[in-house]
């Protein structure tokens, strides 16, 4: 409570201090700079911008990093990374068009963590990577997502975008398709014999975890 009255903390911001572990880490840190460095880096634009009230921020301590010195930004960095490169090994139709896409509405900006197109299903897919229990919200950001991406990018002999959610809370994934509701019988029908199962990415994704983790470690090692 002192800490946020001291830093001005928004409720957003204190609440991302809570799910990180923030005072913990500052308890058990030797060197305390890297981590207050870390806590007004990424709490002072949940203040400051629009662009991060409308987006969450990626907090992805659900790696269980030894060293809690590493940088969300790289670990971040990783998990898309394999994402990015699981989709494309599936064999499945997957291209890859960008990361981190914006698309506009009114005078809102909105970012796609990794937006791909199946050849196959001739339909864009949008990821998003979510820190926590996965809410009723994320979905509905995501359908937005996937309305204004056949609004505006969609050509008129492509089929229905469909979205997916990936959130982690600690040592827990949880994956969700996002699909409307008008789509529900093409996806059912045509879309899941080119598409990943929730049950596999989810597999995925924790082995993604393990492997960013041991990554990041080497790299530590190797900067010492």
């Amino acid at each position: 409570m002192q800490e946020a009255i001291n830093q001005s903390w928004s409720a957003r911001a204190l609440e991302r201090q809570i799910n990180t572990l923030y005072y913990e880490r500052l308890l058990a840190s030797q060197d305390k700079s890297l981590v207050e460095a870390e806590a007004q880096q990424n709490t002072r634009p949940l203040a400051e911008t629009a662009k991060d009230y409308l987006r969450d921020s990626y907090i992805l301590d659900f790696l269980n990093l030894q060293d809690k010195t590493y940088q969300e930004s790289q670990l971040e960095q990783a998990i898309i990374s394999n994402l990015q490169q699981f989709l494309l090994e599936l064999g499945k139709g997957f291209a890859f068009v960008e990361r981190q896409q914006r698309i506009r509405f009114d005078d809102e900006d909105f970012y796609i963590d990794l937006v791909f197109y199946n050849f196959k299903l001739k339909c864009f897919l949008l990821v998003d990577l979510k820190l926590g229990k996965l809410r009723h919200q994320d979905i509905g950001q995501m359908d937005t997502h996937v309305r204004l991406y056949d609004e505006q990018r969609k050509g008129s002999d492509d089929n229905p975008t469909i979205g997916l959610v990936l959130c982690s809370e600690k040592s827990e994934a949880v994956v969700k398709y996002s699909v409307l509701a008008e789509q529900k019988q093409l996806f059912a029908a045509k879309y899941l014999p080119y598409l990943p199962s929730e049950n596999e990415l989810k597999r995925e994704l924790e082995r993604e975890r393990a492997q960013a983790v041991e990554q990041l470690q080497q790299q530590g090692l190797g900067d010492e």
